[in-house]
């Protein structure tokens, strides 16, 4: 419904977002007339309302016309919940005084506007909009101040005029005050000749968005502009499922899916977007592939740094050994021939990259390295893509690490051209590198082309740089197939660690991943501690298994609580997929309860004490770590995709939740935030990546064959400490094992690596 009054006061605004609360005066007849639409709310309705809603640029004294509904809060009543709204000139003289006599107008006070009203009565406005020296009339007013006046008035007269302006294009009153912002009277020629340039210009404002307003505006379907664009978007959805370049040949088909258009004629657009260095073609193999600027150049940074790291060191052969023997009896270890060879590897090496499964010795190899190092009074630094991972580390050496945003220090702020590529900016860098000898990286699978570009510039000439991972890992989230390319190019040295250690005390699931990994089928079933397997015939028989596991029988087992237990999954969609999967868990392990807040968000309802997963890397968003009292201790920027934690807390008022990460992390996300959160209780197996588990839970049916793969249900396998129970059909299971068919991923860091040394 609809109803007038004026803005009697701003009770909060948050500047960011643009969600208010407010006060607003109804007239006598206003009432009445909300009383008679709204006669269950009579009783409740007086002469002051609060509305709530989006309401940018909202001054107190403003005659505001509002479209919504009535809602009743738990705990603040009655409230108009506002969905638009327009601002109109007052249409009597007492509103036009108290309009003027707001705030709104600046250097103009209730005194001052009943002089000019008591002068101009309801000529008022037209005097200001059209004759504003006039105002010099009033006493107070110089001509200087009348023309600031005017200047103010007529300022909120276009907006007004810009907002409907947009809104007859389909634009919300959000996103139209975000351009207007931007952009001011531009905005028109903008949407005129090229409303594509919002796209490159706006964040949060991609190709869709921007091709639904080109085409409401009446721009033609083979615009250059239009087939350009579509062209960085298709490069940029391809960046966003992992790939550095597309072929062209692919590129042209995926873009005239998207367009609609055929640009097989289109060859000049590629030349201007070359020209403009929004793209680049380089060979590879026999193809032709198609890179955005930012993303070609930061392959091509990496594989630069990456041979100017490669440098030999001396290693005096008695002290090395010396060195060895005596680290293996003071940690009584005996390391095993290839493990030596790592450990040489490190010490004559200025790069080195150690690789191998689960079981293999590679905590054992880096604490070896660690010792070493330490024996020749070197600074170490070590660090791993996530909290997790690195936490891990942590507890495997004995020694600090960090992720490798923390080491870097995040600043929070991209610059401009890390902003292009998706990336954040750095406090460490070639011109402030890390004050360290060896600096060691866990979970290198993990690790995008971009965040290796970042790193390799804080690592200072002379630096020792170690990289371990498992190669056989999915692939990073990010664009790029960094630890798979650094290897595959044969210039770097890398040692490959395969004896599983202690196989009979490993357990099956250091066995059978390797199994797994080989692709060697074994027998599975109930019977193991620590792999057992479920035999289940359909989806709801595989869920109702699933939710017993993970909310009564492993807590038990494992030691752990329900929300240390990890479901995983291959898919998002579909009837084993994360979607339905997280509604039925949170319906179990937190269901509603009068002591938890929730709140419904896009059709997804959060509440205190879910399990969240933030879903993209977001630089700009604090953290804080509390001690006592809720205190801040320590306090940081950015929060990272697949970081995971807990909802601690809901507040309604204030329209925000805050969620509990890792390491003791509070991160406070606006309701219109929380698009970058999703449900935990099960999550994608590529999302698990650098995480470890007590227990996993695998549900697995018949899926599409690109994720049912011998890859994805390793990664998942290794994701478990003490124990992965697998539950579902044994056909897929094997399906699994011999299916070596991965998505393939496309990118060419290695290509760039022989190039460079050339």
């Amino acid at each position: 419904m609809e109803i007038k009054g004026y803005v009697e006061k701003i009770i909060y605004t948050n500047s960011e977002n643009g969600h208010t609360i407010l006060d607003i005066s109804l007239s006598s007849e206003e009432v009445k007339r909300i009383c008679e639409a709204r006669p269950d709310f009579a009783d409740e309705i007086d002469d002051e309302l609060v509305c709530v809603g989006t309401l940018h640029l909202i001054n107190a004294g403003e005659y505001v016309v509002f479209n919504g509904d009535f809602t009743v809060h738990q705990t603040y009543g009655l409230q108009f919940k506002v969905t638009s709204y327009q601002e109109t000139q007052p249409e009597d003289l007492d509103a036009i005084q108290r309009y003027l006599g707001s705030g709104a107008i600046k250097g103009v006070g209730a005194a001052l506007a009943a002089r000019i009203v008591k002068h101009f009565g309801m000529d008022t406005f037209r005097v200001i909009e059209h004759n504003p020296e006039e105002l010099s009339q009033v006493k107070g007013i110089s001509e200087r101040m009348a023309m600031e006046i005017a200047d103010q008035v007529a300022e909120k007269r276009e907006m007004r005029e810009a907002m409907i302006f947009l809104g007859n294009l389909g634009i919300g009153m959000n996103l139209a005050v975000k351009l207007y912002k931007e952009y001011g009277e531009q905005i028109y020629n903008i949407i005129q000749n090229n409303p594509y340039k919002l796209a490159d210009d706006m964040e949060g404002i991609g190709f869709k968005i921007a091709d639904e307003i080109a085409r409401n505006a009446g721009m033609e379907l083979n615009s250059p502009f239009r087939i350009k664009s579509g062209i960085l978007y298709a490069l940029t959805q391809a960046m966003s499922g992992g790939h550095t370049y597309v072929p062209m040949e692919l590129l042209k088909e995926q873009a005239e899916r998207l367009l609609e258009v055929s640009i097989d004629e289109a060859e000049d657009v590629f030349t201007d977007l070359m020209i403009d260095r929004k793209i680049m073609v380089r060979p590879v193999g026999d193809i032709n592939a198609v890179y955005l600027f930012s993303v070609y150049h930061t392959e091509l940074s990496i594989a630069r740094r990456l041979l100017e790291l490669q440098g030999s060191r001396f290693l005096n052969e008695r002290d090395f050994e010396k060195d060895l023997f005596v680290i293996e009896q003071e940690e009584h270890i005996t390391l095993e021939e290839m493990q030596r060879a790592a450990v040489r590897a490190a010490a004559e090496n200025g790069l080195v990259i150690i690789t191998g499964g689960p079981g293999t010795g590679k905590t054992t190899t880096i604490n070896t390295i660690i010792k070493y190092f330490e024996r020749k009074g070197k600074e170490i630094m070590l660090a791993a893509p996530t909290g997790r991972a690195a936490k891990r580390m942590t507890e495997a050496t004995g020694c600090e690490a960090q992720t490798i945003h923390r080491m870097l220090e995040l600043s929070g702020v991209p610059s401009d051209e890390s902003a292009n590529a998706g990336n954040a900016s750095f406090e460490r860098n070639e011109d402030n590198p890390l004050e360290a000898d060896v600096v060691i990286i866990d979970e290198m699978s993990m690790v995008d082309i971009f965040l290796m570009n970042g790193l390799l510039k804080a690592i200072a000439e002379g630096t020792t740089l170690i990289l371990v991972g498992d190669a056989n890992q999915l692939p990073s989230v990010g664009p790029g197939n960094v630890l798979k390319d650094i290897i595959a190019s044969g210039r770097f040295k890398t040692v490959r660690l395969a004896k599983i250690f202690r196989q009979q005390e490993a357990g099956d699931i250091v066995v059978n991943a390797h199994k797994i990994n080989q692709g060697e089928l074994f027998q599975i079933g109930p019977s193991s501690k620590d792999f057992p397997f479920i035999k289940r015939p359909d989806a709801n028989a595989i869920i109702n298994a699933v939710v017993t596991l993970v909310s009564k029988k492993l807590p038990a087992y494992t030691h752990s609580s329900p929300n240390d237990i990890q479901v995983l999954t291959p898919t998002r969609k579909g009837n084993l997929g994360v979607e339905r999967l997280n509604a039925i868990l949170q319906q179990y392990l937190n269901p509603p309860s009068d002591t938890k807040v929730e709140k419904e968000i896009a059709g997804v309802v959060f509440r205190e004490g879910d399990k969240v997963m933030q879903i993209k890397n977001n630089y700009k968003l604090s953290w804080e770590v509390r001690g006592r009292h809720g205190i801040p201790v320590d306090t940081g920027m950015g929060v990272f995709n697949g970081d995971m934690g807990v909802v601690n807390n809901i507040n309604l008022y204030l329209s925000e939740l805050t969620v509990r990460f890792d390491e003791d992390r509070f991160v406070t996300y606006s309701f219109k935030e929380a698009d970058e959160l999703e449900h935990a209780y099960a999550v994608t197996v590529h999302k698990s990546q650098g995480s470890e588990y007590p227990a996993v839970v695998l549900p697995l049916l018949d899926g599409p064959r690109l994720l049912m793969n011998r890859n994805i249900l390793y990664t998942a396998v290794t994701r478990a400490r003490k124990c992965i129970c697998i539950v579902g059909s044994e056909q897929t299971f094997y399906n699994m094992i011999r299916n070596e068919n991965e998505q393939r991923r496309f990118s060419s860091l290695d290509i760039r690596i022989k190039e460079a040394e050339l």
